[in-house]
């Protein structure tokens, strides 16, 4: 394929890209924090996920599916059970700086999962976003006494795509550890024990 073809052809890949698109969204990641005054007698015990039946799974590989769980990453299969073990891994990492007498568990209802398709991935337009969305509440691990009553997180960030991308995977970076680390930066920021993590952007994505 000549020079001059591959630039027509992705020009109007990124044409067609900002027709499906729009814009640009308003994205955030958004908490109420924590005071440590709350948060320093905490001890983690346990995380419990919740993805509820009814949030909706696309498996299409279309630019933005019309669902609230997108995930490709792992094997095709249960992709609410996937969805969980990465929420459950990340929010353990951000609370693992809860280093006081009592035990706590998190629970989390995971309320969207959106993060990129491979043909999203793949275009070399400079876009994206991982679209993660939670309810929390934490719950003495001992008695079941609750603690702090359910909150919504918005754990959204900026995703990559083209060769950013591909560069990032060819250091070991995935959608996964990007997830993992953002909403564990999130959770550490929500309880106190961590830089906040709170921001907003525009961005063309889901």
């Amino acid at each position: 394929m000549s020079i001059s073809r591959r630039i027509a052809l992705t020009g109007l890949a990124s044409l067609l890209l900002t027709a499906c698109v729009g814009g640009g969204g308003q994205f955030k990641t958004e908490y109420d924090p924590l005071s440590a005054d709350v948060t320093r007698n905490w001890r983690l015990a346990d995380v419990r996920v919740s993805v509820p039946e009814s949030l909706r799974i696309s498996e299409e590989e279309t630019l933005i599916p019309n669902a609230d769980i997108v995930w490709r990453e792992d094997p095709i299969g249960d992709r609410r059970a996937q969805v969980a073990t990465i929420m459950k891994a990340a929010v353990a990492k951000g609370a693992r700086g809860l280093r006081g007498a009592r035990g706590v568990v998190i629970e989390v209802t995971v309320t969207r999962f959106h993060a990129m398709t491979w043909r999203a991935e793949q275009s070399e337009a400079d876009w994206g976003v991982h679209n993660i969305r939670f309810d929390a509440r934490v719950v003495d691990a001992r008695t079941g006494e609750e603690l702090l009553p359910m909150t919504h997180i918005d754990a959204e960030f900026p995703a990559l795509s083209g060769a950013k991308m591909r560069e990032a995977r060819a250091r070991g970076i995935t959608q996964k550890s990007m997830i993992t680390a953002h909403v564990a930066n999130t959770i550490a920021g929500w309880l106190g024990i961590g830089p906040d993590n709170r921001s907003s952007f525009t961005r063309q994505g889901n």
